[in-house]
């Protein structure tokens, strides 16, 4: 396999987590996005949406982190990851509809303009940021993971990274018990890996 991948993309760093939590090896392929190697005709190639990640299996390519996770949790795992029931599918789809919405228009978003500098409206963002925060306490304070298991399941994954993050976008975590220690307990599954802001 091999993940088109920016190290410092929480989007890519939910398909590094998920591979070595379920042992499975991929090429890391870096792709410069500060130098706009993502719009140049040999990525787009690749994803005409010009997007990282991209993850390529055999002939297979999977473009999008949560479509990534779908496929690694069908591929490579048991149904414990994203299981087959379609009361918990469903679960699991919303938390990561979540975390391509919500998620990324709230503390990925503060993220990125602190890290980058790029501008945005930052009362707005605030506001989002903090919502989604007192949604993800409420659900963490009745339930050990995301999808209401007994174990975690890729909605886990697919929230975790912007979440854990959200001090780098000005977000105190100190407020969130629960989500502090629904962090905790994603940091301690065997296979757990770290990105730049979490190790």
């Amino acid at each position: 396999m091999k993940l088109y991948d920016l190290t410092l993309s929480g989007n890519c760093y939910k398909a590094r987590l998920f591979l070595s939590l379920i042992g499975q090896a991929a090429e890391v392929v870096p792709v410069n996005l500060l130098k706009g190697e993502h719009k140049q005709p040999p990525f787009l190639a690749i994803n005409p949406r010009g997007q990282v990640p991209v993850l390529e299996d055999g002939d297979v390519r999977v473009v999008d982190s949560q479509a990534i996770l779908v496929y690694l949790a069908r591929r490579y795992t048991d149904e414990a990851w994203f299981a087959s029931d379609a009361q918990t599918q469903a679960r699991i789809v919303g938390w990561l509809s979540f975390a391509a919405n919500e998620m990324q228009h709230g503390p990925a978003t503060a993220r990125v303009a602190r890290l980058f500098g790029r501008p945005i409206d930052e009362a707005l963002t605030s506001e989002r940021a903090l919502a989604v925060m007192q949604l993800l306490e409420q659900q963490l304070v009745e339930h050990t993971w995301l999808a209401e298991t007994a174990v975690p399941t890729i909605a886990d994954i697919a929230v975790y990274p912007y979440a854990a993050l959200a001090p780098e976008g000005g977000i105190d975590l100190a407020p969130y018990p629960a989500v502090r220690a629904w962090c905790s307990r994603i940091r301690e599954l065997p296979g757990y890996v770290g990105m730049p802001g979490l190790e």
